[in-house]
């Protein structure tokens, strides 16, 4: 999947051909006490993308409320394509309830959003229009019937390869969705917590965490595995027991909140899959970019400056020891 012949040096800077990438899932919007932010892993993946020179499509669905004229106006901000956004007249627009206290606060993800409830014949005409180089999926949007038809229909309908991000959300996933969820992947990216989980929900083999990649490969017929390991780095599994990784990053006492730091990271590696990065290369790239995103407030910049120094190669450094 990811070739030699065309892998780019980590000194130089990253060009990219502008490919269409067709996201599946959910866009909501975290509603604090006194604003709301939006964003969603689909959406936060998208934004990336966008800033990155390519063609993001989001196939989702919010209602017909004012969280849907703020999505459209940021998407048309940004120059997003919105032809697969749909619109349901009897649910709301996806609403993540955060509860906030002295010490903490909590996420309620509310159920019976308008997610739930994507068109699978919509989605039909939409993804055959693109036909797409890539497709991104997760688990949330998925646990609702209406959802996961139009989930097999999106899937049906592309022989792209298909990049899960697994983003488990508790309570919303059980061993049925994960198993679905990986049987029609090809790329999976998963923490480590996630899956030291799924090791033990699917009953996978061996002792380590290598093991448990290894035999989530074989299990599913797995093109990689790409495993993120917060502040201490990322590795990755082919297919043929090829093993890259890469050691975290110094965020130089720069971290504001880790917020979309995953939805980052995956965005980078759909970029270097589709442009034939050399996997340490995407590691690494996808690791500097997501601790970045750690010094700023929330999953996506406000700025398309932040990008500049991405697009020009000039934030890549070298993994702290």
């Amino acid at each position: 999947m990811i070739q030699k012949k065309h892998a780019s040096d980590l000194s130089t800077k990253p060009k990219a051909s502008k490919h269409t990438i067709a996201l599946f899932g959910e866009m909501l919007a975290d509603i604090f006490p006194d604003r709301a932010v939006l964003g969603g892993a689909p959406y936060n993946v998208a934004n990336h993308l966008q800033a990155f020179g390519q063609h993001p499509v989001l196939i989702t669905r919010t209602g017909n409320d004012p969280l849907r004229d703020e999505f459209l106006a940021d998407m048309a901000r940004l120059g997003m394509d919105d032809s697969g956004v749909q619109c349901d007249q009897i649910r709301p627009t996806g609403q993540v309830i955060v509860h906030m206290d002295e010490n903490n606060h909590r996420f309620e993800i509310l159920p019976e959003q308008a997610y739930d409830h994507i068109h699978s014949g919509v989605v039909h005409l939409v993804t055959m229009a693109m036909q797409p180089d890539m497709v991104y999926y997760g688990t949330l949007a998925q646990r609702g019937v209406e959802s996961r038809l139009a989930l097999d229909t999106f899937l049906s309908d592309t022989k792209s390869p298909r990049f899960l991000d697994i983003n488990l959300r508790h309570p919303w996933y059980d061993k049925h969705i994960i198993r679905r969820s990986l049987l029609r992947a090809n790329i999976v990216k998963i923490n480590e917590e996630e899956l030291k989980l799924i090791a033990g929900l699917l009953k996978l083999t061996g002792f380590s965490a290598k093991d448990h990649g290894l035999s989530l490969i074989a299990k599913f017929d797995l093109t990689c595995l790409i495993v993120t390991c917060g502040s201490d780095g990322a590795w990755m599994l082919s297919k043929e027991g090829k093993e890259a990784r890469v050691s975290g990053f110094n965020l130089n006492g720069s971290l504001v909140d880790t917020v979309g730091a995953g939805d980052g990271f995956a965005a980078v590696c759909i970029l270097g899959i589709l442009e034939n990065w050399l996997p340490e290369v995407m590691l690494t790239r996808a690791s500097v970019f997501a601790a970045a995103l750690c010094g700023i407030r929330g999953a996506v910049p406000n700025s398309s400056d932040f990008y500049l120094p991405f697009l020009e190669g000039e934030a890549y450094g070298k993994p702290t020891e």
